[in-house]
């Protein structure tokens, strides 16, 4: 029975995967070319040639400038027949050249229709004009006087609309109109809508319809001038445009080469996918931009946003034209375009990260802050280990404790020596208690359990589970009782990986009255610790004391993290996490990708490749550890199902109240089997 439901979901994986394009990847590029303004012959030679270029580099689309067969700054040379006539002809001319190309090309022209000029996209694909796009925003302020030669899209009602345009005799009906989307017939995913320059900055862009109405990538066709502080608010709207609808947007600009009379411009093209940039170009650089952009992460993002689908009522129709892109295989993107980030928690630029870091503690102070002022509580009781969790705990408990005008002698820090304690880790303990200036509290536990262990009749030389869960919930008994007695609140220590991995002890360690570290991954608590260590030695307020609490948080961070419940070896710590469940950045890796966007171990496997060099690991590696993530994500459900409360602070959360709702008896076959498959 197991090998027939082996090969059901293979045969299911194969299927998917046929219509799947390459993990997802859709591959777009952008260029500012040389050009001669109103040279159509010079122009479309550079137009091929950098399509040409895009399809060697494996461009799926490839956005050209707006008006880029004729150049932006023409003026009244607009009107000249002669000048309308040759682009039309170019654009023929391009379509032939790149006739052989998969490759989706957009390039822009002035085109009549029904007595009026428009400002156009034309959508090339293989020799084909799939589309001709109008301009519907036509600036007439500033510098720009676009309505002296063109009309706008909003112009074609009555008998000057239609669905079609006569080009020539080769393409004698070519679509036209704004509300029209490009779509892939192996990749249902992309669905591709432009606009041209002005649509973009306006109150009410085409861009919003065409994504509601299934664009998941909108292409600018632009020729914005250059000023003082304007390449930042460009960029500012493209991520912002992607980002309010979870799409790509890709922005091709005009170069230096048009005429500089009254304007100058510096081809900034720019690709942004759902509020991030991929990538960009240098002012007056003129060069291709490739990004390879996630389109199953935006319908993922659009799925989860509920608010997203509400608004799809208020889109219009747009006509789809399919068109065939060449399916690329599955192990490729040898030039992936396209960074991968090894510990997506965590931002890499070091004044973003301490911003980061900044941000996470005084949000995890202020709900604690809340939780005290709302229940009264003058006292907190916390468990010291010497290890990363309580310490950060520990932290967030004395801001929060200022934040509320609360003696921090009211923070009873209580270190339990057990059988696994080391004396580095008890010394840290006691001495981060007397540095923050908490009340330290020591109470052994070894004596208590060891008669719990003569109650149940446990034979204290097997080092099995119930060996040391006994100790963890002999610890959380006493933190329990002593917060009743001092009518404290207990804190909680553990973070968002112990939790996705069920690294805790049911009732022992995974219990606590709010937990502050609950959204924090143990990468970011790393890092959190650091930020506070650095800014301690910094201090010069109550400087001895400062540089004694950032000593001792240093030591803390290189130590190896341990629950220490197994007895030291020759005086170290016997037990280390990482050697039992894997490295923490690899799961940390892991666990993002499938909260964040729902990935398929196939495709986190692809990314966890790219992201870590085969030396750090192996794919045998990364393939083994997964295995091991998603048995124990799947298994250990039951303990985030009546996890304590504490805030979501971060991007994902495990709560059962608030980002994640799983059964605890899922079945994780299908995901392993998935596993199993990878190569």
């Amino acid at each position: 029975m197991h090998k027939v439901r082996g090969t059901i979901l293979a045969q299911c994986r194969e299927m998917c995967y046929n219509v799947s394009m390459n993990y997802g990847y859709f591959r777009a590029a952008a260029a500012s070319l040389e050009l001669k303004v109103c040279d159509t012959a010079f122009n479309s030679e550079k137009i091929i040639t950098a399509a040409h270029e895009a399809a060697s580099q494996g461009a799926d689309l490839l956005v050209l400038p707006e008006l880029s067969i004729t150049g932006y700054t023409c003026g009244d040379l607009f009107f000249q027949e002669t000048l309308l006539q040759n682009a039309l002809s170019a654009l023929a001319f391009i379509a032939k050249e790149t006739s052989s190309l998969q490759t989706i090309i957009a390039v822009g022209l002035p085109v009549k229709k029904n007595g009026s000029l428009y400002n156009a996209a034309a959508i090339l694909h293989k020799g084909e004009i799939l589309a001709l796009v109008p301009k519907t925003y036509i600036p007439n302020h500033g510098e720009f006087y676009e309505a002296r030669h063109f009309a706008s899209s909003k112009n074609l009602r009555g008998a000057n609309s239609g669905d079609a345009i006569f080009i020539s005799q080769k393409f004698p009906k070519v679509p036209f109109g704004t509300d029209i989307l490009i779509c892939a017939e192996s990749f249902p995913g992309v669905k591709i809508a432009f606009e041209i320059c002005e649509d973009l900055w306006t109150a009410t862009p085409p861009s919003t319809n065409h994504a509601l109405a299934g664009a998941t990538i909108i292409a600018n066709l632009s020729a914005s001038n250059e000023t003082i502080g304007k390449a930042e608010y460009r960029r500012l709207l493209v991520k912002s445009t992607s980002a309010r609808n979870f799409c790509a947007y890709i922005y091709a600009n005009s170069g230096r080469d048009e005429s500089t009379q009254d304007m100058v411009f510096a081809g900034h093209n720019l690709i942004s996918e759902n509020g991030k940039i991929l990538a960009e170009s240098a002012p007056f650089e003129n060069r291709m931009i490739f990004a390879d952009i996630d389109v199953s992460l935006l319908e993922a993002e659009r799925i989860k946003t509920t608010t997203f689908l509400q608004c799809e009522s208020d889109s219009n129709e747009h006509k789809e034209i399919f068109v065939n892109l060449k399916e690329k295989k599955s192990d490729g993107n040898a030039n992936f375009f396209r960074e991968v980030e090894k510990h997506p928690f965590v931002p890499q630029e070091k004044n973003a990260r301490d911003e980061r870091c900044l941000e996470v503690i005084t949000l995890q102070a202020q709900s604690l802050a809340k939780r005290l002022r709302h229940i009264g509580a003058n006292n907190a009781v916390i468990g010291l280990s010497g290890g990363l969790d309580s310490t950060l705990a520990l932290l967030v408990t004395c801001r929060a404790f200022d934040l509320c005008s609360l003696d921090r002698m009211g923070i009873i820090a209580v270190t339990m020596p057990g059988f696994g304690t080391t004396g580095r880790t008890y010394e840290n303990a006691c001495s981060l208690a007397k540095e923050t200036g908490a009340t330290l509290l020591e109470i052994p536990i070894s004596d208590s359990v060891r008669q719990h262990f003569k109650d149940i009749g446990q034979d204290e030389s097997v080092h099995d589970a119930t060996y040391e869960n006994a100790q963890a919930r002999e610890r959380t008994q006493i933190l329990m009782d002593l917060a009743n007695k001092e009518g404290a609140i207990v804190i909680g220590t553990g973070d968002l990986s112990e939790l996705a991995l069920g690294w805790c002890t049911y009732n022992g360690d995974h219990m606590s009255m709010y937990g502050v570290n609950s959204s924090i991954p143990k990468t970011l608590v790393r890092h959190i610790v650091e930020r506070e260590a650095a800014t301690f030695a910094q201090e010069k307020i109550g400087q001895a004391q400062n540089k004694k609490l950032s000593e001792v948080l240093f030591d803390i961070l290189n130590t190896p993290v341990s629950p220490e419940l197994l007895p030291p070896e020759q005086g170290g710590i016997s037990q280390k996490t990482e050697e039992i469940v894997g490295p923490y950045e690899l799961h940390d890796f892991f666990l993002y990708n499938i909260l964040r966007f729902g990935f398929s171990p196939r495709k986190i496997y692809f990314l966890a490749k790219k992201a870590f060099a085969e030396n750090e690991y192996p794919p045998a590696t990364i393939k083994h550890w997964m295995k091991i993530f998603y048995k124990r994500f799947f298994s250990q459900q039951f303990k985030r199902s009546c996890m304590p409360d504490g805030a979501k602070v971060g991007s994902v959360s495990l709560s059962p109240r608030g980002d994640w709702r799983m059964p605890s008896d899922a079945s994780a076959d299908a995901w392993l089997s998935e596993i199993d498959s990878l190569e």
